[in-house]
């Protein structure tokens, strides 16, 4: 974070034709944009990368759809059709969709090929991934930032049948609560599914102990956004969190590089519990709170405009010497 960039933000806003923190939040969140950037922008350029993988953790009953629906949403991604396309298009940002792991191979001009493996292995019974698979995933996260090269802000989704189960033992793992605390219905679970989850859950916890948490407990759609979010801490750049599973990544790259926090924004409080307590580890308040469950990145889409106002806000609204409005300094 630069300090000195996030001080002279706050001076900005405190000069403008308005009583010093009228606008609330939306003034601590050009300030914390401008300490991540180092700068204003002079406009916002903004992308959301959506990472699709799927779980072998499906096998389990956890999830309230099948697995081919991974491919199929990605399909719909490559189409124009999903929530998310509306979305970004309508905040003029980049849509980037990544196939990190897709079961049945996917080809598409529309959609990245990273491809680390066909899903994950069943965490209820042993490791996710290996630790090349892991770092393969992260450096791809990591190439994927360096590309897109310019952006002030990279807002995070995914999409992948079962990942809210790989989420939940992850962040169960991370912060070591008790599963129960963290296993919502995600796509729709009635109560049976949510008690499969958490023995899901338990039994991933219990056959993967002792080893990294992201390596054993992650997907590979998990893993590549926390190498999004650590190349994107290096290089001063704003990660809009969504929900639960991005938070996921977020606290993953956390206990890589505690410093990452510092480029975090949490778009939005999501429906799933265990969100609450990824929120709370990683102290961010979020922007919005709509009982938003669908991921994609639909919920740091839905904030994106907020962070556009806040820049223009601090780029185009006149001052009190501007305007010749006495300034009475409250």
């Amino acid at each position: 974070m630069n300090q000195a960039a996030y001080d002279a933000a706050r001076a900005a806003f405190d000069g403008k034709t308005k009583p010093r923190g009228s606008l609330g939040r939306l003034e601590e969140l050009g300030c914390r944009l401008a300490g991540i950037r180092g700068f204003v922008p002079e406009r916002l350029e903004a992308a959301v990368v959506v990472a699709a993988g799927d779980h072998g953790v499906a096998a389990e009953g956890v999830s309230a759809y099948p697995q081919e629906v991974t491919a199929q949403m990605v399909a719909n991604f490559a189409a124009g059709g999903a929530a998310i396309n509306i979305l970004a298009r309508h905040a003029g940002a980049r849509l980037v969709v990544v196939d990190a792991g897709i079961a049945v191979p996917f080809e598409h001009e529309l959609v990245r090929p990273v491809r680390i493996g066909a899903g994950t292995a069943n965490i209820a019974a042993g490791p996710a991934m290996t630790a090349e698979q892991s770092q393969l995933a992260l450096d791809a996260g990591a190439a994927l930032v360096e590309e897109l090269g310019g952006m002030d802000v990279i807002a995070l989704g995914e999409m992948g049948i079962g990942n809210t189960t790989s989420a939940s033992a992850l962040v169960a793992s991370l912060l070591d609560v008790d599963p129960a605390l963290v296993c919502g219905r995600g796509t729709g679970l009635d109560d049976e599914g949510v008690a499969r989850k958490v023995d899901a859950v338990r039994r991933a916890l219990a056959a993967n102990a002792g080893r990294d948490p992201l390596t054993s407990l992650g997907g590979f759609e998990i893993a590549f956004l926390a190498g999004v979010v650590l190349a994107c801490e290096q290089r001063g750049i704003a990660v809009l969190l969504d929900g639960f599973i991005t938070g996921a990544a977020a606290l993953a790259a956390r206990a890589a590089s505690p410093g990452a926090v510092d480029v975090m924004i949490a778009s939005h409080r999501s429906s799933e519990p265990g969100h609450r307590l990824v929120l709370e580890a990683l102290g961010l308040e979020p922007l919005l709170d709509l009982d938003l469950r669908l991921g994609e990145g639909s919920g740091a889409a839905l904030a994106l405009p907020l962070l556009h106002a806040s820049v223009a806000i601090l780029r185009e609204m006149a001052t009190f010497a501007d305007a010749g409005v006495t300034d009475s300094g409250r």
